[in-house]
């Protein structure tokens, strides 16, 4: 016996997991190609990257900075906007557009870079 018209369950949705936006710093080594300075032994970046968690946003920026041959080596994670103001800090305009263009992008953005010499 067959049914012609069988009625599948509809699947639940899945509620959308909001992007947010982490304040990331990332070490990185030397790489051939990196493009840091000949005396630099390294270099800090500051970033600001999106993802649905903070684990997103590690793995998106690391996965970036190897695709642009960087070696990143460690990554400090320091939370969201509302995370960093809940523990005092103050962010100013320029930083929270650098934020807000991270999140409009769904992407990657390094505020920062400061190389480390010997």
């Amino acid at each position: 016996m067959t049914d012609d018209n069988p009625e599948k369950p509809e699947k639940p949705e899945k509620p959308r997991r909001t992007q947010q936006v982490y304040t990331l710093l990332v070490e990185v080594g030397r790489a051939p190609g990196d493009g840091l300075p000949d005396r630099a032994t390294g270099a800090g970046l500051l970033c600001y990257a999106s993802g649905v968690d903070e684990a997103e946003a590690v793995r998106e920026t690391v996965a970036l900075l190897k695709t642009a041959e960087m070696a990143p080596l460690d990554v400090t994670g320091y939370g969201t906007l509302a995370d960093r103001r809940a523990a005092g800090e103050e962010i100013g305009d320029e930083e929270i557009a650098l934020m807000e263009r991270a999140r409009a992008e769904n992407s990657v953005v390094v505020a920062q870079i400061q190389t480390y010499e010997d």
